[in-house]
């Protein structure tokens, strides 16, 4: 997925092959960008004030992250359209659109981008990236640069969305997916073992019994799985506690906040789950893919996951659609919440900054364009009707939503329980992926020792989370 899925991917440093594109003529392009001070030989002009509109005769080259690889030919298509189709009003903006083969991208090659300063002036980054790029002076402040002239829907945006790219009120990108994790469900064991796959359960007490059900099945069929390994056990702990009305570090976000009666109820209900049900299956330390699988193939019930998972499960492992349901996070709480969005580069000029602005409105926040042009996606075989990107709100989400629906290439009514029930959602905690290492060894513990003590397991946890917090 280009949200969680992806953001998984960034846990797992795979090293690919980057390489420059142009998108004009699909011509291998530069690879540094255009330069701290946005001289690119580009004749500028235009009004120097940041709040005015992008003037339509300014001449600027822009070099924009995540431009679809050649494999992913409809996507690619897409975005040379949209290129196409965005130059009939800005007709002296040159888009450079950058490929990266695999995945968008990997944590080294992110990070050494940003000490290099070697991002292109639009790049592409996930929500909890913000404090890194931040750390590294390497994203422009665009709050000036982004208003209702500039953003027409700017006030139909999720301001929560909005929020994870904010720093002391601050804006520093735009969003182009956002997610909320919810429980996806194999509707056709549902059915096998006599439940009702259009009511998910919705405590996690409903879970543990449809579970038990499901198991009941037999053939290493699994009611309920979970993650314990490289970092995704932490994280789906957090998600769960986040589901019942709980957080992982406090408010201040110095201090660990699970070691008590919401933790221990998360990993007890586990525990139960695991040894007195054997409702989980008897293969755990399992990280993202391997639930995905195991649903994909009918040998799992039920995990939490985001909606674009299913895309996924349908087009890496030829799942169908129609076999798949999504409620809201049992508990109900909040829900862990994430999403990825472009920043702009720190240093390049004002007319680039609003030509960058430009691209992404039109790119990623106009309903019935580019990306939310979902009869163009039908038309080009691409999956219409999975419940993400979530960001709009009053007329554009009315609007959004009834074309999602007339273009769906799948049973939207399946995700209708969780649409219809959305949970607020919460962001990661801070330093994420040290957290989730250290939570890890509560899941994996629990999992796979039949004897863990669950107080000695959250207390570890919560010195050592401690310990990452002091270090900030």
């Amino acid at each position: 997925m280009r949200s969680a899925r992806l953001r998984r991917s960034r846990r797992v440093a795979a090293v690919t092959l980057v390489s420059a594109l142009s998108l004009t003529g699909l011509a291998a392009c530069g690879t540094s960008s255009s330069g701290d001070n946005g001289s690119d030989g580009a004749q500028q002009s235009g009004s120097s004030d940041p709040s005015a509109p992008l003037d339509p005769k300014a001449k600027v080259t822009l070099t924009i992250d995540c431009m679809p690889p050649t494999a992913k030919a409809a996507e690619l298509k897409e975005w040379k359209e949209d290129v196409a189709e965005f130059n009939k009003t800005y007709p002296n903006v040159t888009i450079e659109g950058r490929s990266t083969p695999g995945q968008c991208l990997e944590p080294p090659r992110f990070t050494a981008m940003l000490k290099a300063k070697s991002q292109p002036d639009v790049f592409y980054t996930y929500f909890t990236d913000l404090p890194q790029v931040l750390s590294e002076d390497g994203a422009a402040d665009i709050t000036a640069y982004v208003n209702d002239k500039s953003v027409p829907l700017l006030k139909d945006i999720d301001p929560n969305v909005l929020g994870s790219l904010k720093q002391d009120g601050k804006l520093y990108g735009l969003p182009t997916s956002n997610y909320t994790m919810g429980l996806l469900i194999n509707r056709k064991l549902f059915e096998d073992a006599g439940l009702n796959p259009d009511a998910p359960p919705r405590t996690w007490e409903e879970v543990r019994a449809a579970a038990k059900k499901i198991a009941g099945l037999g053939d290493g069929v699994a009611g309920f799985g979970e993650y314990s390994a490289g970092n995704t056990g932490g994280w789906h702990f957090t998600a769960q506690m986040y589901s019942l009305g709980g957080d992982v570090v406090d408010a201040s976000g110095k201090k660990a906040a699970f070691n008590n009666e919401l933790g221990k109820q998360v990993v007890e209900n586990l525990r139960a789950m695991r040894w007195e049900d054997d409702s989980m299956g008897k293969t755990q330390l399992l990280k993202w893919g391997d639930l995905q699988k195991q649903i994909a193939t009918d040998k799992l019930g039920m995990f939490l996951a985001a909606p674009d998972d299913i895309a996924y499960m349908v087009q890496q492992l030829g799942a169908r659609y129609e076999n798949f349901g999504m409620g809201p996070i049992p508990g109900g709480k909040n829900t862990l919440a994430g999403g990825n969005n472009y920043m702009i580069k720190k240093g390049i000029s004002s007319d680039k900054i609003k030509a960058a602005v430009a691209w992404l409105n039109f790119k990623n926040l106009t309903v019935g364009k580019g990306q939310f042009d979902w009869a163009r996606t039908k038309a080009d075989k691409l999956p219409v009707g999975i419940p993400q990107p979530n960001f709009w709100l009053n007329e554009s989400k009315t609007k959004d939503d009834a074309a999602r629906v007339a273009n769906a290439t799948m049973p939207v009514a399946n995700f209708k329980a969780f649409m219809d029930n959305p949970v607020a959602g919460k962001a990661e905690p801070p330093k994420a992926q040290e957290v989730y290492k250290i939570l890890d060894n509560v899941m994996s513990g629990v999992l796979t020792n039949k004897d863990a003590d669950v107080d000695k397991l959250l207390a570890t946890a919560e010195a050592q989370v401690n310990q990452v917090l002091a270090n900030q």
